[in-house]
């Protein structure tokens, strides 16, 4: 028995050198990773006698890992996200070796932190997990890919053999996939080589790309992305490799470098095919179709006067769009290397006074209307004109979606004149540089509505000014159900606002939509039996039905004043757009204890902190607690694409988080258990949205409703906030973000952009 033993383990020996070897010649045979990947599969499973084996692959600037299949003699891709999301994820991710005979059995699988190991957790390709032994495939100190094999098909477990073996594998296949990705160096690069190599492309269909591209004079990699039905990502990697140098894809939202066009025609870089994207610390970066083209590089040296130059490869269809977005010219505004070019004063910014360029001059006028209509145009909020005392240019900043990204840059020998002209239209001394000063802007635009912008100027180091314009949106109001609340906050508010008589304040930092909030409340009750007056500053959204009033605190016509006003003016409803002040809270409370519904907004951080602060101003508590309805606080989070956005399961730490900071009692009542079916969403990026992940905001709020114990408090004075919260929470009140992250599973947002606006609540 014992010699039929040693002979039965001699010959499994035997067997496993042989198919070592035929899966060693079959690797050094093949010609490119999907025929390599799909060939080892079946080797791998005759070898260690198991149901299932695949090869994943990493490549560099991916965010999945991949294998190939061969269903009907046809290899097919597979992504797999890269993460603890899958097995080859985990294995890539982490670069952890599993060996583990039973997934059922805890203390095989404790080892794996955060990792999905449940029977039937990862059902790839049919087959359900019971047995996994898997290995990193590393190459130069990187982890390139992962090989797996699944479930032993006899009654056995993965033995001390086994991992051995594997790992010998897995460095025939790190040496395989580093040429294969074409990392090697010295590895022969021709124009189409990565693409054929890794079976993307036949060589028959490249050669006639290549006799297409020659015949009609288009670069080579426009015509494989058009014709020949090549991704643009593939097209990239494989121009990364030919030319060792970055793959630059189109994006709306590059900032302008206004500094580097202003000696550069239109027609000229469409001609020429490249376009300068920024300066940087080495010299200017320039994108072309081909930055192998030495009469094109010396020729932009020399338009640059400067050596230095960086080039980057880009499809000519990206490099156009590049050229359109920068150089942008309508029928009645001229781009901005035209004006940048009029305003051109050789060595101005050598000038230590900076008067080089007259703020009556017509290219600033029209370069200051210009990044306002962009503003306009791109949904902008917020204007930030930042001159940079130490790169000496002056920058441009856009806020969109509560984000600011960089729109473009202007020589720094404009900066005065730039401001100059901010300060004229917004009626401010241009002589006064010193302290802050703010205004207004109105700009009337031809067959579109006008712009209304806020200034502020505020002097800053080095002697320079800064300017913010905020952008007053107008428009008409929406409907209370667009404000995407909570059902149950939803119909609370319906029934408040419906009352005849009562005070409703809504809190927030500025800019978190309380005025539409309002105006959306005021939409609902605006029926022709109620007359509503509302004093604002400015007046930003118009309705039909509503007498609505501009304030002039600077002529003594203050929030106060008009409510005063509004009082003998037989009202109904009254909108105040903020209780600054002491005395406008004051004729506020009397006005909704007189039999009026008064609507307004204050600066607080929490429904809790309004009343605090309120009584802190001097509110009699008694007429306060009597008059008060209701407050809600919002904030704005950006919402998740839906085109693109990523579904993913959490792992038990993160959803433990969750709940402790929702508050495990509160949390509890949502009635949403961890299971394997629990999902939550997290931003991927596309063309749709800019590849942010991110597109628009949606409001989350906190409504803290008068009731009997809130009134209570309100008038013994003698409580803190947190008791005025629990006792708001016990009936029912969700925190800002409680009411976050019950948005965050229901797949509008995400818990980052929770935490990015609001406290937990502990």
């Amino acid at each position: 028995m014992a010699d039929a033993s040693k002979i039965a383990e001699l010959q499994d020996t035997l067997r496993q050198q042989k198919g070592l070897q035929n899966l060693t010649n079959r690797i050094n045979a093949a010609t490119g990773i999907p025929q390599m990947v799909a060939e080892v599969r079946p080797l791998l499973i005759d070898l260690f006698r198991v149901e299932a084996a695949h090869v994943y692959v990493r490549e560099k600037g991916r965010k999945d890992v991949h294998t190939f299949i061969a269903p009907a003699g046809q290899t097919a891709e597979v992504k797999t996200a890269l993460g603890p999301q899958t097995l080859p994820g985990y294995v890539v991710n982490t670069g952890k070796m599993i060996h583990v005979n039973d997934v059922g059995d805890p203390g095989q699988t404790e080892a794996y932190q955060d990792f999905p190991l449940g029977e039937g957790e990862n059902r790839r390709f049919g087959v359900g997990v019971r047995q996994i032994l898997a290995m990193p495939v590393f190459y130069g100190g990187e982890t390139i890919g992962a090989v797996e094999v699944i479930n032993k098909k006899e009654a056995a477990p993965f033995g001390q053999k086994e991992p051995a073996l594997l790992q010998n594998i897995s460095g025939l296949l790190g040496v395989a996939l580093y040429n294969f990705l074409l990392i090697d160096p010295k590895a022969k690069r021709l124009k189409g080589t990565y693409l054929v190599s890794n079976g993307l492309i036949t060589q028959e269909a490249m050669d006639r790309a290549k006799e297409e591209a020659r015949v009609t004079k288009e670069p080579l990699q426009d015509v494989l992305v058009k014709k020949f039905n090549i991704s643009k990502e593939d097209v990239g990697r494989a121009c990364e490799f030919f030319w060792q140098c970055k793959f630059v894809s189109f994006d709306k939202k590059t900032p302008i470098p206004g500094e580097l066009l202003k000696n550069l025609k239109r027609d000229y870089l469409i001609r020429e095919v490249w376009v300068p994207l920024e300066k940087t610390e080495k010299g200017v970066r320039v994108i072309m179709d081909d930055p192998q083209d030495i009469l094109r590089r010396d020729a932009i040296q020399k338009s640059f006067k400067i050596k230095s130059v960086q080039f980057d490869v880009a499809l000519k269809e990206d490099i156009l769009q590049f050229i359109d977005l920068f150089m942008q010219s309508g029928a009645e505004e001229a781009s901005f290397s035209d004006l940048l070019g009029k305003l051109e004063t050789g060595e101005g910014e050598k000038k230590e006074e900076p008067e080089d360029v007259d703020e009556s001059d017509s290219a600033i006028i029209q370069l200051v209307n210009k990044i306002i209509g962009d503003a306009f145009n791109r949904r902008a909020s917020d204007i930030h004109i930042e001159p940079n005392v130490i790169d000496k240019n002056v920058l441009v900043r856009f806020r969109v979606d509560g984000d600011c990204a960089l729109y473009q840059t202007v020589p720094y020998s404009y900066r005065s004149a730039l401001i100059s002209r901010i300060k004229i239209m917004a009626n401010l001394d241009i002589t006064v540089k010193r302290v802050p000063q703010d205004g207004k802007i109105k700009i009337k635009r031809s067959g579109a509505d006008e712009i209304e912008l806020r200034v502020v100027t505020i002097p800053t180091q080095g002697g320079v000014e800064d300017v913010v314009m905020r952008i007053l949106a107008k428009g008409d109001a929406l409907p209370l159900s667009a404000m995407r609340m909570s059902e149950k906050n939803y119909q609370d508010i319906l029934k408040i606002c419906e009352q005849p008589y009562g005070m409703i304040l809504v809190v927030g930092p500025t800019g978190s939509g309380k005025t539409t909030t309002l105006h959306a409340i005021l939409n609902h009750i605006n029926k022709p039996d109620r007359k509503i007056w509302t004093a604002e500053d400015p007046v930003e959204i118009t309705q039909r039905g509503l007498r609505q009033v501009q304030v002039q605190p600077k002529i003594g016509f203050d929030f106060a004043a008009a409510m005063r006003a509004f009082l003998r003016a037989d009202p109904d409803v009254i909108m105040v757009g903020e209780m600054r002040d002491f005395e406008t809270a004051k004729i506020g409370v009397e006005a909704s204890l007189t039999g009026h519904l008064v609507l307004s907004t204050l600066h607080t951080n929490s429904a809790p902190e309004t009343i605090s602060r309120l009584l802190d101003m001097g509110i009699d508590p008694l007429n306060f607690a009597d008059s008060l309805l209701a407050v809600l606080a919002q904030r704005l989070v950006r919402t998740l694409c839906a085109r693109c956005k990523e579904a993913y399961h959490p792992s038990r730490e993160e959803y433990d988080q969750i709940a402790q900071s929702f508050g495990a009692e509160y949390f509890e009542k949502q009635n949403l258990p961890y299971s394997d079916a629990l999902t939550l969403y997290r931003p991927k990026g596309c063309d749709e949205c800019d590849q942010t992940g991110y597109k628009g905001r949606i409001g989350i709020h906190e409504l803290l409703l008068n009731s009997p114990e809130i009134r209570k408090l309100a008038i013994d004075r003698q409580e803190s906030i947190e008791t005025l919260r629990k006792t708001a929470m016990d009936h029912g009140m969700l925190t800002l973000y409680q009411d976050g992250v019950l948005k965050a599973f229901q797949g509008l947002t995400d818990i980052k952009q929770v935490h990015r606006v609001c406290v937990t609540s502990k």
